[in-house]
């Protein structure tokens, strides 16, 4: 449980940092709350030769609101996520999946960037952010790009970003109806199974849906059928549970934690539940 010998350098802006990834030919990594890539590091799943600590770097981090539209820096923590005043008020289920995630410890120096960044299978907030369509804002050394949620997130441990390049905020519109549900492995809290829901609602009426799984395959990812059977739906519980039961991904996962049968079972519970106290919020 030692890691390999690394290198260490602080980068005092986005600039500076992607140069210094830039000239380690893909040998180095940024770091950040550093909670998902230490535990890798010491198990001698990577072994970079260089770590780029990238915290310090001003105006990556806090919660801001212009106009219904939310921005979230990519260096803000799980606890400021958790406790912000912002996200409470407009984007409540943000603040929540934050507070599911693993311990005090863990909240307090994981950050959202490194929890998309690398994606894994049973975190939280992938879901969340793919059911609010947010866009991800990455800089690299060919400038500026956004990428949309839903696209980000490719397969296991796979994601829409270069060597070269570093997620710098998220942004998305303030929901008026969204929640999230998780079965929570009792040790760690992963997600076993996470559904995140966001609806349009007018009148009653279910004008639009977006419903993400997490924990339960390669990486998070839209559940279309349970969108489609939301859509100009009266949102009451019949409605609710015939559009859970059509809750289905390919490719489910199977461990100790739940067989492939289980999670299948539970992603339609789950699915249920998010909806529900989204149609309630």
């Amino acid at each position: 449980m030692i890691p390999a010998s690394f290198d260490y350098q602080r980068a005092g802006s986005v600039v500076e940092a992607i140069a210094l990834k830039q000239g380690h030919d893909g040998d180095a990594r940024f770091i950040a709350g550093g909670h998902s890539l230490v535990p890798l590091m010491k198990l001698r799943l990577a072994e970079p030769s260089l770590l780029i600590d990238i915290s310090g770097i001003d105006g990556l981090s806090g919660v801001s609101e212009d106009g219904g539209r939310i921005s979230i820096g990519a260096l803000t923590t799980h606890a400021e996520l958790e406790s912000s005043e912002v996200l409470m008020a407009s984007a409540p289920v943000v603040a929540e999946a934050a507070g599911e995630i693993g311990d005090q410890q863990v909240r307090n120096r994981g950050t959202i960037g490194g929890s998309l960044a690398h994606a894994d299978p049973a975190s939280d907030l992938p879901a969340v952010v793919v059911a609010l369509d947010a866009t991800i804002h990455i800089s690299g050394s060919g400038g500026d790009r956004s990428v949309a949620a839903g696209d980000f997130f490719q397969g296991l441990f796979e994601v829409d970003l270069a060597e070269d390049e570093m997620i710098t905020s998220v942004s998305f519109d303030a929901p008026s109806h969204a929640a999230y549900a998780k079965l929570r492995h009792p040790a760690s809290h992963f997600a076993i199974v996470g559904v995140a829901a966001s609806l349009s609602v007018d009148g009653g009426v279910c004008t639009g849906a977006r419903v993400a799984i997490t924990g339960a395959s390669t990486h998070a990812q839209r559940l279309g059928a349970v969108e489609d059977a939301l859509s100009g739906s009266s949102l009451d519980d019949d409605a609710i549970a015939a559009a859970a039961g059509a809750a289905s991904i390919e490719d489910v996962n199977a461990d100790l934690a739940g067989s492939e049968a289980y999670r299948r079972a539970m992603t339609q519970v789950f699915a249920g539940r998010a909806i529900t106290a989204a149609a309630r919020r």
